[in-house]
């Protein structure tokens, strides 16, 4: 039996060492392919653009709606039916230019009758005018009579009082006469208002009301039709409370609609209204533009995108902002101002990449202006390909399993 077991010791030695051997083998030989493969970082391979010249400008975006700037609602002061309409949606019109009229013959009767009250109240005023002159002759004469005792002093008082009375009458007369002018003035008036004249030249946008209709203006005026010039019109923006501080009037602002985007018309900020209007919580100011429109091509209620410039530059050195980092490394703020030594960018040269200082101008969302610092046709670096980041992965995976990496012994 020790016989036995001395030879079984000896084999399990034997194949112990063996193993031993194959394991060290594979082991070189996968070392050996690896350093072949990933023994080495490649080359990184860059992302670079091109510095180009080129416009750039900052903007803040809103949405707006299209509205004339002057305009009138045209309405009647009288209540009455529509008896004429004389003009349609679209039609052009000038100022002073007949639209409508309401039935006037309510109110030629109401003329006629203020008139004929009028006319009663002079010819009442002709004949007491005509009796204070008999009382005053009445009274001159019982005077002398009453000097020579002929009449008592009851009779001198009572033509005296006669007289005094007919003034007054008089004077009540004239009144009433001033009261039914004032009628007869309101009357011919309210006559007036029933022909509608347009009040400025323009273009009918609206028309509110339609022959035969009885309009009723005892509470509020009724709109009849609208009139607006089209030649300049608003654009109402909204802007959230964090932009509208950076808004002010005469500021430069282009927008598009969505019939023709490719199309801008550029204006100028002519206000911006106090008053917010809060939509789900969402405060939103209301900003009008004014903008002309000779062609006619903007028409209302239109939606409107609307881009407010906050800075622009044409023919200036321009780079993606990917390109550009803060020195401390901190990520530049959008339309941020910086100066030379506080932005840098990596140019790509021939002896590799080099670290340069810029200053920087105008920003947008995707590009930086170079005011100093490059020049034109230098590739600046934005970035990594893909394939050269999985490279250097899959190498720094293999040394941390054992493969040598860049500097450690092969």
């Amino acid at each position: 039996m020790s016989g036995w077991f001395q030879r079984v010791s000896v084999r399990a030695k034997k194949w112990s060492g063996r193993s031993v051997l194959i394991i060290l083998a594979v082991s070189v030989l996968g070392y050996w392919m690896a350093f072949r493969l990933w023994g080495a970082d490649p080359e990184p391979n860059y992302l670079t653009a091109t510095v180009v010249r080129g416009h750039i400008e900052n903007t803040i975006g809103s949405l707006g709606t299209l509205e004339p700037r002057d305009y009138v609602d045209v309405g009647t002061q009288v209540s009455g039916q529509l008896d004429q309409l004389l003009v349609d949606i679209g039609d052009q019109v000038e100022q002073g230019q007949f639209l409508a009229e309401i039935d006037p013959a309510v109110y030629e009767s109401r003329v006629r009758s203020s008139r004929a009250s009028l006319n009663n109240l002079r010819a009442q005023l002709t004949l007491q005018q005509a009796e204070q002159v008999l009382a005053e002759r009445r009274l001159e004469r019982n005077r002398n009579l009453y000097r020579e005792k002929a009449v008592s002093e009851d009779v001198l008082l009572a033509s005296e009082t006669d007289v005094i009375t007919s003034a007054a009458r008089i004077e009540a007369l004239k009144a009433q006469i001033d009261s039914s002018e004032a009628t007869l003035d309101g009357d011919l008036t309210n006559l007036g208002y029933t022909k509608i004249y347009a009040p400025m030249s323009g273009t009918v946008v609206d028309a509110s009301a339609i022959r035969g209709q009885t309009i009723n203006a005892s509470q509020t005026a009724p709109t009849i039709v609208r009139i607006a010039n089209l030649d300049v019109m608003t654009v109402r923006a909204e802007v959230s409370e964090a932009d509208v501080v950076r808004i002010h009037a005469d500021m430069p602002v282009y927008f598009t609609t969505l019939g023709m985007p490719e199309r801008r018309w550029r204006g100028t900020v002519r206000k911006v209204l106090p008053t917010p209007e809060i939509v789900n919580n969402v405060v939103l100011y209301h900003v009008l533009i004014d903008v002309d429109n000779p062609d006619g091509a903007l028409m209302t209620s239109m939606t409107a995108q609307v881009f407010f410039v906050l800075g622009e530059a044409e023919g200036t050195l321009v780079v993606p902002s990917s390109a550009v980092s803060r020195a401390s490394g901190k990520p530049r703020d959008e339309g941020q101002q910086t100066t030379a030594g506080r932005s840098q960018v990596q140019v790509l040269t021939d002896s590799g990449p080099q670290t340069r200082a810029v200053e920087v101008g105008v920003s947008s969302r995707t590009e930086v202006e170079i005011l100093s610092g490059l020049e034109e046709g230098e590739q600046v670096i934005t970035g990594f390909a893909a394939a050269s980041l999985a490279a250097g992965g899959a190498s720094r995976g293999l040394m941390s399993m054992g493969a040598p990496g860049p500097g450690r012994g092969r």
